[in-house]
């Protein structure tokens, strides 16, 4: 009796095997890496913007929100989608380098604008949910030409995308799941259109741009969902973990993650954009579509069971790996407790994207001695996705536990109204929480720093 075999000992690599790939994705692995730099700036910028002393000498009025939208736009959108267009470099199979260098030229001028926005006149924040607003024509221009770089580099690589061969390998269906990103991230830019397309000239402000990115934002989510479990199979292997299943398994297992975007065009025509059941539809979409990371996950986690212990390389991969998928899955859990307006809510989202973060942080442990630049340091890269990922822990565990006293999200000081012993120790967890994953993510760029720079003495 013959059937499909679903265990294997394939080969789960991302392999970088010419001068074309790797200068593509270096690329976009510093676009990546520039925009946390900028998001740490601004990040002491939001603390100056606080400080008495300093806050007067500010021109631009409400600087700490202004900060806070560059800040948020540079370390969630512009961060996680150029670790993406470096990963679809990863599946292409022609070289093209007056298209690259357009897309790239357009992604980066982009994020120079976004950066520099504020210096340039950019005010008016909107802190509206998915991509946060300034509402300046500067501002709008960078966005707009950074998800152009982004919209024509996953369009090149869709079209010049590696074929599977005669025999379907590991690193074969990885790369046909990297291009299945790509394609869920174009889903993603057209319910953006479409979103523009569906609301009234009436609409104005931030009710505006909260329905604008509301579908897309969501779509965008299984796209980074779907490169996080490549980046899991990926570490998984790399720190000596046996992932048994076989290529045509994991293809599938990898589908069945993006498969829920596709009742997307559905939703759209049975709903008005502005209405309470777009919102809702999407919400529920998330929420329960996201079950579609659990056969992928499961297996990742399975072979995590009795894994001998990793040396070398392997121990920052599977710190990466483990910080990742405990981040991840609390941010799941949460995201089954919510149940009004509360801080329930940030804790959720806050643990589900730094899962993917700490995936990516981990891919780009892995890519760097891979694109010809130094191993990272071994102790550094060990530690910091746990000091990272365990701020964040606590970080998200505060918010939850505040949000069960019912403090409310998108509110500060006073305005919060916590006095009761159980609010204080929540958000005093809160804090420092948000310390120590400040500290793990400064690490992160330190050790990518030092890999950088070796790799650049080591060439010249």
């Amino acid at each position: 009796m013959t059937g499909v075999n679903t265990m294997t000992n394939a080969e789960y690599t991302l392999s970088i095997d010419n001068a074309a790939t790797r200068r593509v994705t270096t690329a976009w692995v510093m676009l990546a890496l520039t925009s946390l730099v900028f998001a740490g700036i601004y990040s002491i910028l939001l603390v100056l913007a606080r400080t008495p002393a300093v806050q007067e000498m500010i021109p631009l009025i409400d600087f700490f929100h202004v900060a806070l939208v560059v800040h948020v736009d540079l370390s969630i959108l512009i961060w996680l989608l150029s670790v993406a267009a470096a990963l679809w470099s990863l599946s292409s199979g022609r070289d093209l380098p007056k298209w690259d260098k357009l897309s790239f030229s357009l992604a980066a001028l982009g994020t120079a604008v976004v950066i520099a926005s504020p210096f340039l006149g950019a005010g008016d924040p909107l802190m509206n949910n998915y991509i946060p607003i300034l509402r300046h024509p500067v501002f709008y221009t960078g966005l707009g030409l950074f998800t152009a770089g982004i919209g024509s580099h996953l369009l090149r690589s869709s079209l010049t995308r590696r074929g599977f061969g005669n025999s379907l390998g590991g690193e074969e269906a990885l790369r046909g799941a990297l291009t299945l990103s790509a394609v869920v991230t174009g889903v993603a830019i057209l319910a953006f259109v479409a979103s523009f397309i569906g609301l009234p000239a009436s609409v104005t402000g931030e009710v505006y741009f909260e329905f604008l990115f509301w579908g897309g934002g969501h779509v965008l989510q299984f796209a980074y969902a779907l490169l996080m479990l490549v980046a899991w199979i990926v570490l998984a292997q790399g720190s000596g973990c046996r992932f048994v299943l076989s290529p045509r398994l994991t293809l599938l297992f990898l589908l069945m993650a993006a498969l829920p975007v596709i009742t997307v065009p559905f939703l759209y025509v049975a709903h008005d954009v502005l209405s309470p059941g777009h919102r809702l539809a999407f919400t529920e979409l998330m929420k329960y579509g996201g079950l579609s990371c659990l056969p992928a996950g499961l297996a990742v986690l399975a072979s995590l069971w009795n894994a001998d212990k990793p040396e070398g390389e392997g121990r920052h991969l599977r710190s990466a790996l483990e910080s990742s998928i405990a981040l991840f899955a609390t941010g799941g859990i949460l995201g089954f407790l919510i149940s009004g307006l509360d801080i329930v809510i940030p804790a959720h989202y806050h643990g589900s994207t730094v899962g993917v973060t700490i995936a990516f942080m981990g891919l780009i442990y892995y890519l760097l001695p891979r694109l010809g630049f130094a191993a990272v340091s071994p102790r550094l890269a060990f530690w910091q996705p746990y000091i990272y990922g365990g701020g964040q822990l606590l970080h998200i565990t505060g918010l939850a536990w505040s949000g069960g006293y019912g403090v409310q999200r998108k509110t500060a000081g006073l305005a919060q109204g916590v006095d009761r012993l159980g609010e204080v120790a929540g958000m005093g967890l809160m804090g420092l929480g948000g310390l120590i994953s400040v500290m793990g993510g400064l690490l992160f760029l330190v050790v990518a720093y030092k890999s950088i720079r070796a790799g650049a003495r080591r060439t010249d």
